[in-house]
């Protein structure tokens, strides 16, 4: 059981979570296809969600079933996805995830990860050329609804300038760190959450920090945006830590 002293990132996860919540409300879990959670994080790595959802509709729609994109040339596989940009990279890894995920009747699923244990779970995943713990994360928490922490580029920006993070932590060394800072119960909330905050406010050059309702909790608001005595303004930015 982990036990932090009053004033640790975890109590301070905590509080964050609950400004959150107040800023843009409770999200309710609502599980998805893990097949199709698995393909759309693939198609999103190094793109944006528009491209990346354009490419998944061309995809659903040239090959209704995943057993037919597994089994298609390659080269058609990459013309449906071109629009999510490193399409001749991203096609073999779908076949390829898609090969793995066959079981034994030929059917395509990962219904079998629900009843393994967590860890084995995500070790399967990402073992999957291509898969990383992003990717793994993703389809565990979004599809099967498992204890698991995503961290992408919002998640890894904002929860470092919040000092949830240390400064120089990889995402990798990230997911285990907020799955052991926050309660499983809050995953889902707090991602989807921080994601917007980063999106709409914590943003990677300009955070509009004068309204951003973590204020008090931040270090990089402390130390950086808060406003000067005599009413001059410090700097409202400064270069995030490599």
């Amino acid at each position: 059981m982990r036990v932090d002293p009053v004033g640790a990132p975890s109590e301070r996860a905590l509080r964050i979570h609950e400004l959150l919540l107040t800023e843009y409300g409770e999200r309710r879990w609502r599980p998805v296809d893990p097949i199709d959670a698995l393909v759309s994080t693939i198609l999103s790595q190094n793109t944006n969600d528009v491209n990346r959802d354009r490419a998944f509709a061309r995809l659903r729609e040239r090959f209704p079933r995943w057993e037919l994109v597994r089994d298609a040339p390659v080269k058609e596989v990459v013309e449906a996805i071109r629009p999510a940009g490193l399409a001749p990279t991203k096609a073999p890894r779908i076949q390829g995830a898609l090969c793995r995920t066959t079981v034994d009747d030929g059917d395509i699923s990962l219904d079998f990860l629900r009843d393994l244990p967590l860890e084995d779970a995500r070790q399967w995943l990402t073992d999957v050329p291509g898969v990383g713990p992003k990717t793994a994360a993703i389809v565990l928490l979004f599809a099967l609804g498992r204890p698991a922490f995503p961290v992408d580029t919002h998640i890894h920006r904002v929860t470092r300038r919040l000092g949830l993070i240390p400064a120089k932590a990889s995402r990798e060394k990230a997911h285990v760190l907020l799955e052991g800072m926050l309660p499983a119960e809050i995953y889902f909330s707090f991602h989807i959450n921080v994601i917007e905050h980063g999106r709409g406010v914590c943003h990677a050059r300009k955070p509009e920090c004068v309204r951003c309702v973590l204020q008090d909790l931040c270090p990089h608001y402390v130390t950086i945006a808060r406003p000067a005595p005599g009413g001059q303004d410090a700097p409202a930015v400064a270069p995030d830590p490599p």
